[in-house]
């Protein structure tokens, strides 16, 4: 994420002693109107845009683009660029994202000047900025408050927050006094455009100069385009995981876990996770998910460059995940027909159930329910003539077991039937009376207000009593 910086705090300079110093510029009047509450008009066009954004991530990629027209791509300079992506995408996200941003671990002061550097070199903002702009996303996540919210839109996201001009006075605000006290950041921040152009620009033309004499090619490939590659890979993790593939940890936000994000943003695709457990190293936690990022700080913890790594203890994670499934369950659950609840089903007499039976109505009664199996007498399993014998009858025992035990589907499918209660049907009538009277009813229902029906526990299982001992 390419930008300047937007705060006002005071820093700790490398030294030690406290400067008052602003971050950033403080010319910008907060009681005038600013320009992205205007329309935007053919007059004014040019005001909303953020010139220094636009040129860092749209028109230099441009210019690489056009230029690689006339340039031929060496092989070396090929490896290398892919060589120098990769370490610069290791300066965002082991260095800008979960070190700085999230503190996930800690790093030597090697480790650190190493990922300062390499950050700079993806042309993103400073570590300072940078972190203080995603810690505002998880602050507010998916609000107006963050400053790449995808509900503004896929595009918005991805790019439109850094090239249209936002107000300050809507960005979301959050802590940034530890990075302020972090000599590395506060020189990195403070030389910012020093240290883009020297890694961003220089270094990949130099090498691949000196090494093989293509200047053109390492300006051209391994600078202008691997800066344009390695920001819309980064870019990918404020919209496409906000927007494509699964929440396996929670779904009340955007964030989501997809194998292709993680692919091209080395491991920070598994964004579900991420925004779950933020201050976990690892955005991916099985041994099969691709997160070179994680094996990076492993690698460097191994070598003694990195320490104190934090992980979420594996039962919160679990939590979440049966949360979710769970959540996901209900919502099955509640889309299926369980039958008419018994609270809202009416009291019928015993005579006029009989009476109603002989009059037409293919009515059984099990375990104190009333079931309508008109439409069900053609399609019984067990044919038409033992269905017929039990209509306008106590049907209980021969549903369970009587004749045959049904199964755990025939409940299910018999609980649609239901039309009502019988008067003196034993628990099912007591149980009903008691939710008119508001008694305390032990039952459970679903996150969707359904009403759970365990497997084997319908109100029509009835379980056969046990054989007592034969009389000695």
């Amino acid at each position: 994420m390419s930008g300047s910086s937007s705060a006002v705090d005071a820093a700790v300079i490398p030294d030690g002693t406290t400067d008052y110093i602003p971050m950033r510029s403080t010319k910008q009047d907060l009681k005038k109107t600013h320009i992205s509450e205007l329309p935007m008009t053919w007059g004014n066009w040019y005001k909303h845009i953020n010139w220094l954004n636009t040129f860092f991530v749209v028109i230099m990629p441009m210019l690489g683009f056009i230029a690689a027209y006339w340039v031929p791509l060496h092989r070396y300079t090929a490896l290398f660029a892919i060589f120098y992506y990769v370490h610069c995408g290791l300066g965002i996200t082991a260095g800008y994202h979960r070190l700085w941003a999230h503190t996930s671990y800690k790093a030597t002061l090697p480790l650190k000047i190493y990922l300062a550097a390499c950050g700079a070199g993806a042309v993103q903002g400073s570590a300072r900025w940078w972190s203080m702009k995603h810690r505002a996303h998880h602050r507010y996540t998916d609000t107006v408050k963050d400053p790449y919210s995808v509900r503004k839109g896929l595009l918005y996201s991805h790019l439109g927050w850094m090239v249209m001009k936002q107000d300050p006075k809507r960005a979301g605000r959050t802590d940034v006094t530890d990075l302020n006290e972090d000599p590395v950041v506060v020189w990195q921040h403070r030389h910012y455009l020093k240290c883009v152009i020297t890694m961003a620009v220089l270094v990949p033309t130099l090498v691949c100069g000196l090494g093989w004499g293509d200047w053109y090619g390492g300006y051209i490939y391994a600078g202008l385009l691997r800066i344009c590659f390695i920001q819309q890979a980064t870019f990918c993790v404020n919209s496409l995981a906000h927007w494509l593939g699964d929440q396996p940890f929670d779904d009340r936000n955007s964030p989501r876990d997809h194998f292709f994000t993680a692919l091209v943003t080395l491991g920070e695709g598994y964004h579900n996770f991420h925004h779950e457990f933020p201050s976990d190293y690892r955005n991916a936690i099985e041994w099969y998910q691709y997160d070179p990022t994680k094996w990076s700080i492993a690698l460097w913890k191994f070598f003694g460059l990195a320490y104190d790594l934090k992980q979420f203890r594996a039962n919160e994670i679990e939590k979440g995940r049966v949360q979710q499934m769970q959540k996901k369950l209900d919502k099955k659950r509640a889309g299926l027909d369980w039958g008419t609840p018994l609270e809202q089903l009416p009291v019928v007499n015993w005579d006029d159930y009989v009476e109603q039976a002989k009059n037409g109505k293919a009515l059984i009664a099990v375990a104190g329910v009333i079931h309508d199996v008109t439409d069900f007498i053609k399609d019984h399993p067990g044919g038409k003539a033992l269905i017929k014998s039990g209509i306008g009858k106590d049907a209980t025992a021969i549903f369970n077991g009587g004749v045959y035990n049904h199964s755990n589907a025939a409940h299910n499918l018999l609980s649609t039937m239901r039309v009502g209660v019988l008067r003196g049907g034993c628990e099912v009538e007591i149980w009903k009376r008691a939710q008119f009277e508001n008694k305390d009813i032990t039952y459970m229902n679903d996150s969707e207000g359904q009403r759970i029906v365990r497997a084997g526990s319908q109100v029509t299982k009835v379980s056969q009593p046990i054989a007592s001992a034969d009389a000695a």
